[in-house]
């Protein structure tokens, strides 16, 4: 068995979790998630402005630099996928913080993702986006294929402590070490399913161990949240746990909502070393605070990798105004469109375009659920303006305009809460054939090419996402709130997000499943769909742990990259659909309200 600690969910994650791991005093390996496409634009933006930065820094000043001595002592070793788009920049600056620290730690280094002396062959190639069909942009900030967890494995081997890398597949930084200890092959599909299922849940941290858990009122001591640790064996099995003292939750459902989370089809979620099957996952609640996960099944490789290019989309500008007083949601609305058009005539005047894109965010209104609402007088509220400029001036005219809202427009405006004026990052997306792109390693001054498997090409036919007809309650049925029934978790990807529902118990997954059509789901999400048309909902079956996942498509407006919605991380989409009516027999709405008026501390009551 291997202990797996999980520190990380982004380049910014708590300082808690390094020491908090470190005190656990029995783990194996600590990993690191810094990486998402939305970072690596930043960390692109940041080696433009210098060439020896581009990685997470905080990964020496914050998660990793100030305990070298504890994790020394202990015989821990660490991969983390902190080296941004300069990995060589990161493992140097480690490397001379070691030796100031007089300690012995070996530092290896993975590459070969970053794709930019390649962009004119890559723009050449007639490349187009996988989601958008947009063609290939320009301004590049970064351009980077997800390798895999072969490289990762193959530093352990060589004898190194800490691996950095750049950008590799999430779940990699925990399927690498499991690679090198069990000794797993690139055949040994299923194992390699089971281990990217392991990083999947680790990798994001406290999201397993409770954080964003939809029952948030079960989740004892936020602010000593356990991260959470994997204990990984040989067989693909792991046992999610956590340290003994800390706050936080482990259980089906915390892990549960983790293992759908950001998951698009789950008997075929795709990564660089596997095709995994998540479907007929189990899992076991085998103690306090003890999940067992089994059941992750494999299926060869594709034959290409994910490449995510960040570019230069122009400025934007961000205010947030609150308004107060009786009506203050039209007041809002009228202060919006005349600060827009003051800020147009001010562009003609200095001959400048016109804004590529205004829009305005009611954050308090409950704009978010559409026609699902709560219906109500708001008196305050905040109002967010965005406008999006090809030129930093044009988005400066606007941040200085909209401040005369204050004294010359609506009543009950305030001093305004911030304005940014901020680059825009476009994210582009595409598949490139593996055997094109290098898969490196370099230890002790010593560069490696990492063989990977081939893979396969996708095969096409495949079986769609289910378009299950409407079903019609029975009678005498009563509609009871979806959350008395399932717990929900939301995740975005670019353009499209998705939502898993989880039943609370097996025998509730019927009635889930007949009022849960792709149908019904896209209606109620009819106002995130483009032009208000409903947005394509997609349905996938998860019978091993009783569950439905959906993934709504083009509803994110440009993605969390270029999003004005108040959630383009799709963090509360989810929350907007546990109020969805569920007809159930009588007597079970009975057995539900009885429950819950009897359990006053579940997070659904």
């Amino acid at each position: 068995m291997i202990r797996i600690g999980g520190a990380t969910a982004s380049f910014s994650d708590t300082a808690l979790s390094v020491p908090q791991l470190l005190a656990d005093g029995r783990l194996d390996y600590l990993i690191f998630d810094y990486l998402a496409e939305g970072s690596m634009g930043i960390f692109g933006r940041m080696q433009a402005a210098d060439p020896a930065a581009g990685y997470g820094t905080d990964f020496l000043t914050v998660h990793v630099g100030p305990y070298l001595n504890e994790i020394a002592a202990q015989g821990l070793k660490v991969v983390a996928n902190a080296g941004g788009v300069n990995p060589a920049g990161l493992a140097a600056a480690l490397e001379r913080m070691i030796a100031e620290a007089g300690l012995s730690l070996t530092v290896a280094y993975v590459d070969g993702d970053d794709l930019r002396p390649r962009l004119e062959e890559l723009r050449a190639a007639g490349h187009r986006d996988m989601f958008t069909d947009a063609p290939f942009p320009e301004n590049i900030i970064s351009a980077n294929a997800y390798l895999g967890a072969f490289p990762i494995a193959a530093a352990l081997a060589r004898g190194a402590d800490i691996v950095v890398t750049g950008r590799v597949v999430d779940s990699a930084v925990v399927l690498g070490p499991l690679v090198h200890e069990f000794g797993w092959g690139p055949d040994d599909l299923d194992l390699l399913a089971a281990g990217t299922l392991a990083g999947h849940l680790l990798e994001c941290g406290a999201q397993v161990s409770g954080g964003t858990f939809t029952d948030w009122r079960d989740v004892p001591d936020w602010a000593n949240i356990g991260f959470p640790i994997g204990e990984c064996h040989a067989d693909g099995s792991v046992v999610i746990t956590k340290p003994e003292g800390t706050g936080g939750l482990v259980s089906v459902g915390t892990v549960a909502e983790q293992l759908l989370y950001e998951v698009s089809d789950p008997a075929d979620y795709i990564v660089a070393d596997v095709r995994c099957d998540f479907s007929d996952v189990k899992l076991e609640q085998i103690g306090k605070d003890r999940v067992r996960v089994t059941g992750a099944r494999g299926r060869a490789p594709t034959d290409s990798y994910k490449v995510c290019v960040t570019f230069d989309g122009g400025w934007r500008s961000i205010a947030y105004q609150p308004i107060i007083g009786e009506d203050a949601a039209e007041k809002a609305a009228r202060q919006a469109e005349a600060l827009f058009a003051r800020g147009r005539a001010l562009l003609r005047a200095r001959n400048l375009p016109d804004f590529s894109l205004t829009d305005t965010v009611m954050i308090g209104g409950e704009a978010s659920f559409g026609a699902h609402g709560q219906q109500g007088q708001t008196r305050e509220l905040i109002c967010k303006l965005v406008v999006d400029h090809p030129d930093q001036q044009g988005a400066q005219i606007f941040a200085r305009e909209q401040w005369a809202g204050i004294s010359g427009m609506s009543v009950g405006t305030s001093i305004n809460l911030a304005t940014h004026v901020l680059p825009m990052t476009g994210t582009f997306l595409f598949l490139l054939d593996k055997q094109t792109v290098p898969s490196r390693m370099t230890f002790a001054g010593v560069t490696q090419d990492v063989a990977v498997a081939a893979g396969v090409p996708i095969a096409t036919g495949a079986p769609a996402a289910e378009r299950a007809p409407m079903t019609p309650a029975e009678p005498g049925s009563v509609a009871v709130d979806l959350v008395r029934l399932a717990w929900a978790r939301s995740g975005d990807k670019g353009h499209l997000f998705n939502v898993a529902v989880i039943a609370r118990q097996p025998e509730y997954l019927p009635y889930l499943r007949a009022a849960l059509t792709p149908e019904a789901v896209a209606e109620w999400y009819r106002h995130l769909g483009p032009d208000g048309q409903r947005p394509r909902v997609d349905r996938y079956d998860v019978p091993g742990f009783h569950a439905l996942n959906f993934v709504v498509r083009d509803a994110l407006a440009g993605g969390i990259n270029a999003s004005t919605r108040l959630d383009p991380a799709a963090k509360g989409m989810a929350q907007m659909l546990l109020r969805f009516p569920i007809p159930v027999p009588a007597a079970l709405a009975a057995e539900l309200g009885a429950a819950a008026s009897s359990d006053k501390g579940n997070g659904h009551g």
